[in-house]
């Protein structure tokens, strides 16, 4: 997906209306780099904010309307409408594949198909704190 693929950005703290009031709908430009969604005024290359995919709820709303929510602020609803529902489902799948929880899953799915496959725990596969923890471990025993 590319910034510019024509979604508008309107934070809202109710659920989204379908579409929202023109007066508040704000057309912005947006770019996923890995799990930061970053938005951009149309007439201007750098970002004039982003959103950290982590503790988030992606959510189809309406045709061609989604959202994204934050576990400790849900108030706060940004609400994103694209040009075709083809569009909606690329961004809904790829932001949701871009959460950190997903990444996080996947992390652990992967870690533990390795250990299934090999018997042991693959230290490249395990979080900072985790392999802290063993090596502290090992230095005492």
């Amino acid at each position: 997906l590319r910034a510019g693929k024509g979604l508008s950005l309107c934070p809202l703290s109710q659920p989204c209306p379908a579409p929202p009031v023109p007066a508040v709908l704000k057309k912005r430009l947006v770019k996923l780099v890995v799990n930061f969604l970053f938005y951009f005024r149309t007439d201007e290359a750098e970002p004039i904010g982003a959103l950290l995919l982590e503790h988030c709820k992606i959510t189809k709303e309406e045709e061609n309307v989604f959202s994204i929510s934050f576990i400790e602020e849900p108030e706060r609803k940004y609400c994103f409408e694209c040009a075709t529902e083809e569009q909606c489902q690329e961004w809904v799948e790829a932001l949701r594949r871009a959460s950190y929880e997903f990444l996080r899953r996947s992390l652990i799915f992967y870690r533990n198909e390795i250990q299934k496959m090999t018997g042991k725990v693959s230290e490249s596969l395990q979080g900072p704190a985790q392999v802290s923890l063993m090596a502290l471990g090992a230095s005492r025993g």
